[in-house]
């Protein structure tokens, strides 16, 4: 989008609707974009930590010394 939409024009959406009635309060406000993609980039960061954590175990207690084993019941070594 080279030109400035005029409120008066088509929504550069395809929407068919004028740009007033359509885009235009979501383009003008810079703020909210960048507030939805830090949270966007904060959502995937959280889950792509989660999907590690569940793939590798995530659980280091687990790793008992030679000659113990790991009590679910207790929840350590023994």
């Amino acid at each position: 989008m080279a030109d400035k939409l005029n409120r008066n024009d088509l929504c550069h959406c395809g929407s068919g609707k004028k740009y007033k009635n359509c885009c235009q309060g979501k383009d003008s406000s810079p703020l909210t974009s960048k507030i939805g993609m830090i949270a966007v980039t904060i959502a995937m960061i959280l889950g792509l930590l989660f999907i590690t954590f569940t793939i590798l175990g995530g659980n280091d207690s687990r790793d008992c010394p030679p000659g113990t084993s790991w009590s679910d019941a207790h929840q350590h070594c023994h």
